[in-house]
């Protein structure tokens, strides 16, 4: 899963990426992942491994992982190809969500490209920019649709839906407003519009309020978030840099200093793996400790064959404890004494926090 990191020029994208780059997952750990300059991986954290790793003895714990993708070239003008705007515009095309960097911070050493500081015009500058490119995309659709929709149920209803997402465009808002069935999503889907896709807003702040109240910027993108139902995080990409640079103990100490629980990092990586609709079942032994990523809803086959496709293809059942129920019982065994280990068929949803061993034959 990817998530586009988009901003305006010196909002602290570039700042933030970097610290994302800088605390990355081992490359060597994800050997199906292609990593380019402009991609950074980074683990979900997940303090239930460490403790699994303790009980299993374990040789080594694997993280789930995100992929965030530095997406340069937004510019007012982007869509008609301003600054890198068509490889912008692709880049951002290939993302499953979009993460926005908004300034939220006042520093006249730091010049703004419009010259002063203003969240809500810098993401509406942006939204202007991707509803001018998807009414693009979504006119060259219409088009095409209206010659093959002639005597074709199916083609005459994608083109209602594309004139009812038009409209809203024209209208100047965002695609996510038009009220669609899953069916009719499912059927514009390959469009790839891109303010159809979910976004989390990132509001960088000044190190100095770091431990504050939400100052006005702040106040503002969420008030704009919330129309929509998107989430906002606060964070102040300098100190996610330095926390970046930084080994374990030193990031806690560090952290300790600063009066809070928790990176600014850690926060977004959880809330982009919300808002793909992922959760996480676990797997653990000996010889690995892992966390595995699957969409909510997966049923156990599909869930196994991400472990390997032979599983899935051989899937017999699935023996599942709940976490909770492992670590209260503190081992294996005594969980299975009590009936806390269940056996489970292909139609079993996968839960999070599931520890599974599949079982499968090929």
């Amino acid at each position: 899963m990817k998530i586009g990191i988009v901003g305006l020029p010196n909002v602290g994208k570039s700042t933030l990426f970097n610290s994302i780059t800088n605390a990355g997952a081992e490359c060597a750990n994800y050997p199906f992942c292609t990593i380019e300059p402009n991609v950074g991986v980074v683990p979900v954290p997940d303090e239930r491994l460490e403790i699994l790793g303790e009980m299993y003895e374990t040789e080594k714990i694997t993280h789930a992982v995100i992929e965030f993708v530095d997406i340069a070239g937004l510019v007012k003008g982007a869509s008609k190809g301003e600054g890198l705007g068509n490889k912008f515009l692709s880049n951002i095309r290939e993302t499953d969500a979009i993460l926005e960097v908004v300034r939220c911070f006042d520093d006249d050493n730091v010049i703004h490209v419009s010259g002063s500081v203003d969240p809500i015009r810098d993401i509406e500058t942006i939204n202007y920019e991707l509803i001018l490119a998807d009414l693009d995309t979504v006119n060259r659709r219409i088009e095409k649709v209206a010659k093959l929709a002639k005597g074709d149920k199916k083609y005459i209803e994608e083109e209602n839906i594309l004139k009812k997402v038009r409209d809203v465009l024209e209208n100047g808002d965002i695609a996510r407003t038009v009220e669609l069935t899953d069916e009719e999503k499912v059927i514009i889907k390959d469009t790839l519009l891109l303010t159809m896709k979910p976004i989390l807003y990132v509001a960088n702040i000044s190190e100095d309020d770091i431990t504050k109240e939400d100052n006005n910027y702040v106040k503002q993108v969420r008030e704009y978030a919330q129309k929509y139902n998107d989430e906002v995080i606060k964070l102040s990409a300098k100190i996610e840099e330095d926390l970046s640079s930084l080994e374990n103990d030193e990031k806690v100490e560090m952290l300790e200093a600063l009066g809070i629980d928790e990176s600014g990092l850690d926060k977004v990586v959880r809330a982009s793996y919300d808002l793909l609709g992922l959760m996480s079942f676990l797997t653990a032994g000996k010889k690995e400790v892992r966390a595995w990523t699957i969409k909510k809803g997966t049923k156990a086959p599909q869930a196994a064959g991400k472990i390997h496709t032979d599983f899935e293809r051989g899937f017999i059942k699935a023996e599942i404890v709940k976490y909770n129920d492992l670590i209260t019982n503190g081992n294996i065994q005594k969980a299975r004494e009590k009936g806390l280990v269940k056996m489970e068929g292909k139609d079993y949803i996968m839960q999070e926090g599931d520890i599974v061993e599949f079982k499968f034959n090929v």
